[in-house]
C-alpha cells in the first residue's frame, strides 16, 4: 500500500473519531471542544454533511433553534433523504412557537417511514416529549406530585 493510500485511510478513520467525539462533547455541554472537533472533521471531509448535522446538533443543545433549523435545512437541501437531519429539524421546530405544528408533522412522518430503528426511536421519544411537555397534554410538570415537606 502506498504512503498516500495509508494516509487517506488514516484520515478516514480520524474523520469519524473527530465526529463522534464532537457529539460526545455536545452531550457534555463542552461547546469549545465540540466546535473544534466538528471543524477538524470538516477539514478532513469538507463535503460531508455529518459535520453540518453536528453543528446543528450543537445549536440545538444551546437552544439556538433558528440556527439549528438553518443547519438541518442546509443538509436536507444536499441530501433530501437524510433521516437524522429530518428528525433533528423536527425536534428543533417543535420547540419553536411558530413551527411546532410543522415540527410535529416532520417527527410523525419520520416515525412512520424510517427503517432505521434508532431514528424511529428518537422521533417517537421526541413526539412523546412534545405531547407531554410542550403541548401539555397527557402529563407534564403540573401533573407530577410534589414531595411532601416534613413537618417541623
Amino acid at each position: 500500500m502506498s504512503k498516500w493510500k495509508e494516509w487517506e485511510k488514516k484520515c478516514e478513520e480520524h474523520f469519524f473519531y473527530f465526529l463522534e467525539c464532537g457529539y460526545i462533547a455536545c452531550n457534555q455541554a463542552d461547546e469549545d471542544s465540540a466546535l473544534k472537533l466538528f471543524k477538524a472533521a470538516s477539514v478532513l471531509k469538507p463535503d460531508n454533511t455529518l459535520c453540518d448535522v453536528g453543528f446543528g446538533y450543537l445549536h440545538l443543545h444551546k437552544l439556538e433553534l433558528a440556527k439549528a433549523c438553518e443547519m438541518f435545512e442546509s443538509v436536507l437541501r444536499k441530501e433530501p433523504e437524510n433521516e437524522m437531519a429530518k428528525t433533528l429539524l423536527g425536534i428543533s421546530k417543535s420547540m419553536m412557537p411558530t413551527g411546532a405544528t410543522e415540527g410535529e408533522k416532520i417527527l410523525h412522518d419520520i416515525s412512520t417511514t424510517s427503517q432505521d430503528p434508532y431514528v424511529k426511536q428518537l422521533s417517537d421519544t421526541a413526539i412523546n416529549f412534545v405531547d407531554r411537555f410542550i403541548k401539555k397534554s397527557g402529563g407534564g410538570p403540573a401533573d407530577v406530585q410534589k414531595p411532601k415537606q416534613p413537618r417541623k
